[in-house]
């Protein structure tokens, strides 16, 4: 039996954080996500693919929804920051994976404080994190000592964590403002 409209709508609205989260990784703009997310749910109710089961609705939803963001992507000849193909799927993977607890306005929050950030800040981010390299690499790469390499990762961590609360609003903990 396949899914009625109503229930593919319901479907892709119970999963939309999640779909929404994903496209927002690739094209990194909110209202982007968003008119992608309502152009896979124009595309699932067009009646050109069937669904079964909610399952199988949102695997085809994120499936389509990082093809839309990719072309958005080549029409707009931008570049997604460093992320290599693997690397998005494996953050897609990871949102796809549980209930993810982040939200676009916190993604959003976390890419304009990684951009305040100075040049060599964001380069040590990069490496560590889009890249995948060790910390004894990044430290050879950057003539760092390993020491310094996990002091200013926990550092920006901190940092990355209080200026995120500012922008959303939020109280931070006691112990981030320790130091702060």
């Amino acid at each position: 039996m396949t899914l009625a409209q109503d229930d593919i709508v319901r479907a892709l609205m119970t999963e939309r954080m999640r779909i929404s989260t994903s496209i927002y990784i690739i094209v990194r703009d909110a209202h982007v996500a968003e008119d992608i997310f309502q152009n896979v749910t124009v595309k699932a109710l067009s009646g050109k693919a069937v669904f079964e089961h909610p399952s199988q609705l949102f695997s085809w939803a994120q499936i389509t929804a990082r093809h839309e963001a990719l072309n958005w992507l080549r029409d707009r000849k931008k570049r997604s920051a460093t992320f290599d193909p693997s690397v998005l799927e494996l953050l897609t993977a990871d949102i796809a994976s549980r209930n993810s607890h982040l939200h676009i306005d916190q993604l959003e929050a976390l890419r304009e404080c990684m951009a305040k950030l100075p040049e060599g800040s964001q380069n040590l981010l990069e490496m560590r994190y889009f890249e995948e390299r060790p910390c004894t690499e990044v430290s050879q790469v950057m003539k760092l000592g390993l020491d310094t390499v996990y002091q200013r990762l926990s550092r920006l961590h901190k940092s990355l964590r209080l200026c995120i609360a500012r922008q959303l609003g939020e109280a931070a903990s006691p112990a981030d403002e320790e130091g702060a």
